[in-house]
């Protein structure tokens, strides 16, 4: 057994009994349903598709970060019982989260200050975050020091791709992630915008591409064209979605069909209610390992 213990936020998009399987502790964030606050608990509190109906039937939604100190709150009982920390923290390039878990590490590290808490800025978001934490537990696993899997993540985490797209513009509209102009365009024609995660964790639009179809089929040929070793890939693969897991399996099984040597079947997710607040309903995730991701 490990002598630390590997902690995340719940914006890694992963199931609840993923994270009990995988013995790896969680701090939930919160969001404002309807003027009711609940926790991002992968919705066992309000189901996904409850959310997005109620989103979708005008239901305002507002995600909040987690503070200082709910943070110091979630890690000192691990301190208090001899075990360090590693958490691995939500992008900072999409929240101010990741500096709360740090100054709340920064206190608790002079009050036990022969514990070692590490928070690490994951720069990635919903199940990219999850698979980066994902590739954490394997190397806690395999009996990795808390200090060689700190060094890993902060080394590798900008190989985690985050590629998605989104078949309804509407909450991307209405949080100003779109125009309404541009919008209102884009629905006309069916276009489906094609974006990514970009090096310091922050979403950036990449391409436009018009129609369900081809957005499927352009989202996987990035996947060949950027994935460690192409169409040898042999690492995981996981994919998140809001509510349209039908457009997330014609992606997962275009993946299988290709990528042969990939470790295991493509693992798909719910995107959580933080996220999910602001994509709504029709965005499709892919999550991979390749080459480092552009600004």
């Amino acid at each position: 057994m490990s002598d630390y213990v590997l902690t995340c936020c719940s914006t890694s998009d992963l199931s609840h009994e993923y994270f009990k399987e995988r013995n790896i502790g969680v701090t939930y964030f919160t969001f404002e349903l309807g003027g009711t606050e609940y926790p991002d608990d992968m919705g066992r509190t309000i189901p996904p598709k409850e959310l997005f109906r109620r989103m979708l039937e005008g239901e305002d939604t507002k995600t909040s970060q987690v503070s200082v100190g709910q943070y110091t709150e979630f890690f000192e009982p691990y301190l208090k019982e001899g075990k360090d920390v590693l958490h691995i923290a939500f992008s900072s390039g999409l929240s101010g989260s990741c500096n709360s878990a740090r100054l709340a590490a920064e206190d608790l590290s002079a009050k036990y200050p022969d514990r070692k808490l590490y928070v690490v800025d994951s720069l990635a978001a919903s199940t990219g975050h999850g698979l980066v934490v994902d590739a954490a537990a394997d190397l806690r696993d395999e009996g990795k020091s808390i200090d060689e899997v700190r060094d890993w993540v902060e080394a590798n985490r900008n190989k985690a791709h985050h590629w998605f797209f989104s078949t309804d513009l509407t909450f991307y509209i209405r949080g100003g992630r779109v125009s309404k102009t541009a919008g209102a365009i884009g629905t006309v024609l069916g276009i489906c915008p094609l974006l990514n995660v970009n090096d310091e964790g922050k979403l950036i639009a990449r391409e436009k591409v018009r129609g369900k179809k081809k957005v499927i089929k352009r989202i996987v040929e990035v996947m060949e064209q950027r994935a460690q070793g192409g169409l040898d890939y042999t690492g995981k693969v996981f994919i998140s979605n809001s509510d349209c897991y039908e457009d997330a399996r014609a992606v997962a099984d275009l993946i299988e069909e290709k990528f042969t040597k990939m470790n295991g079947k493509v693992q798909i997710y719910d995107i959580g209610a933080t996220i999910g607040s602001h994509t709504g309903p029709g965005t499709v995730a892919l999550f991979f390992w390749g080459d480092e991701r552009e600004h």
